[in-house]
């Protein structure tokens, strides 16, 4: 199941929710008890190779990345 970051704006306090992604814009009371919060954007890291020491390719890719000379 997703989680979710969300921010109190009262108290400044950051926290974690799990929840289905169907309830994903729901409102979240802080863990405080306040209801005015808002929920983070998140990023995910995505790339390389499990138990590989070399770091994942960057760049390149599509026709103008380089490999047909376009441009």
């Amino acid at each position: 199941m997703p989680r979710y970051d969300f921010r109190c704006r009262e108290c400044a306090d950051t926290f974690e929710v799990t929840r289905p992604m169907s309830e994903s814009a729901a409102p979240a009371p802080c863990p405080a008890g306040h209801d005015d919060t808002v929920k983070l954007l998140t990023t995910v890291a995505v790339g390389g190779l499990a138990g590989s020491r070399s770091p994942a390719p960057v760049g390149g890719g599509g026709c103008c990345g380089g490999a047909c000379g376009c441009g």
